[in-house]
């Protein structure tokens, strides 16, 4: 459906019922899939034909999600997996083994960090984390002959920095490699990547495409533009026959079109195994239906959240691309749609740690939740939450401060969430 809008892409692409199926997405509860005979399904084995035959690799119900996201991003193909963290490093490890090296905006999800940071390295995988906002000198300079892959959130987990698209993906594709973007906070909704210059899209989809706070998931989309064959010396992964599968090579028979997918399907989710339930993905299809109407909401709810804290005495910073003046105001203008971001806005109280402490717990709407980017408002402090694991160094390069706090504006209505946040702020002003 690459011609139909955004709003229809939401609701009908993916699942295409024929005459006298179900009309919903059908939920394939099964782990295996029965055949007539044992070429059948050897062509499945030898990835000579289309179709399933264990759920640990492949599943109807997710494939027909995943082609949903796909047709949404407008890619060329789509996988499902169990979580965000699952998807970035299967995006990232699908191209990158021991011995090689990826560059890394610094300012990403602690999550993500710590994944490349300690998980990935131990794997033999090094990583060089420039500034998002580093010169084109500095992020050359970042670069290695083993470099494989450029890696950045479209809007960044919680210090709300918007990536720098055409400045990162110029230098990737200087060097041969592709850009890998997270664009889970800005959704396709507000922002395509692969028309700014990325070529690979990952997705927590437990936050905003689930929408509720149901289930845990992730993505990963492939635009279908980077030419692997055009560079087969660093990508042998793709380019050169693969024993496991009887010597093929993905790069010529699944094109650029499909090889990555393919590569990491067969070889990946094979061994891995970080697959979601169809029930999951069934969820999370239903959350895809509102997307578009639900981000107007969140980001409406956002733009006035954030603006009454840039005009609170009780305020040090407030951070959301929206908001005119902030520092990443005009390159939200230029990548998101109509210069929509999302609805999360960080911002640092006047004081210490124990001052954001404070007026977290004195908010009745915004919950304090290891959570963002659901129907739900919440808040959090990353420092002692989703970053603790980072050093002091390591937060400032991320943009976080002790004082900083996350706050996911829901789908409640705009005063209200106004008015919580003025009278814990009240609160805490009393208090000194």
């Amino acid at each position: 459906m690459a011609d139909f809008h955004m709003e229809t892409k939401c609701v009908q692409s993916g699942y295409r019922p024929k005459n006298g199926e179900p009309r919903e997405v059908p939920i394939i509860q099964s782990t295996t899939f029965k055949y007539d005979t044992s070429a059948d399904m050897g062509k499945l084995f030898d990835l000579e034909a289309s179709g399933y035959f264990y759920s640990r690799l492949q599943n109807p119900t997710n494939d027909y999600v995943a082609a949903k996201i796909a047709d949404m991003e407008g890619g060329t193909a789509a996988m499902l997996t169990s979580s965000g963290q699952a998807a970035n490093f299967f995006a990232v490890f699908n191209i990158a083994t021991a011995g090689d090296h990826v560059v890394a905006s610094s300012s990403i999800y602690g999550g993500t960090y710590n994944l490349f940071h300690v998980t990935m390295r131990k794997m033999g995988i090094d990583f060089t984390f420039v500034s998002p906002d580093c010169t084109e000198a500095e992020l050359n300079a970042a670069f290695r002959p083993n470099t494989k892959a450029v890696f950045g959130e479209t809007i960044a987990n919680p210090a709300l920095t918007v990536f720098d698209f055409e400045k990162f993906s110029k230098a990737a594709h200087a060097h041969g490699v592709p850009l890998i973007i997270d664009n889970t906070f800005a959704t396709p909704v507000n922002c395509r990547p692969f028309q700014w210059g990325a070529d690979i899209v990952t997705h927590s989809t437990t936050k905003y495409m689930d929408g509720h706070g149901s289930c845990v998931g992730g993505a990963i989309v492939d635009s279908g533009n980077f030419d692997w064959m055009a560079h087969a010396e660093k990508f042998p992964g793709l380019t050169t026959p693969d024993d496991s599968y009887h010597g093929i090579v993905y790069a010529e028979r699944f094109g650029k079109e499909g090889a990555f997918i393919t590569k990491a399907t067969a070889q990946l989710m094979r061994d891995f195994g970080s697959i979601p339930s169809p029930y999951n993905s069934y969820i999370l299809n239903i959350g895809l239906e509102s997307l578009h109407c639900r981000m107007k909401q969140h980001c409406a709810n956002g733009l006035a959240v954030a603006k009454f804290l840039s005009e609170s005495d009780m305020v040090e910073q407030v951070s959301y691309p929206s908001l005119p003046g902030d520092p990443y105001y005009s390159r939200a203008q230029k990548y998101m749609n109509g210069g929509n971001t999302c609805g999360v806005v960080s911002f640092r109280i006047k004081g210490s740690r124990t001052d954001a402490e404070a007026f977290m717990k004195h908010l009745k709407i915004f919950a304090i939740e290891t959570h963002v980017a659901d129907a739900r408002s919440c808040c959090l402090h990353p420092a002692s939450s989703t970053h603790r694991q980072l050093s002091d160094q390591e937060l400032l390069d991320a943009g976080i401060s002790s004082n900083l706090i996350r706050m996911s504006c829901g789908l409640e209505n705009t005063e209200d969430l106004v008015q919580d946040i003025a009278q814990a702020l009240d609160a805490v002003k009393a208090s000194r």
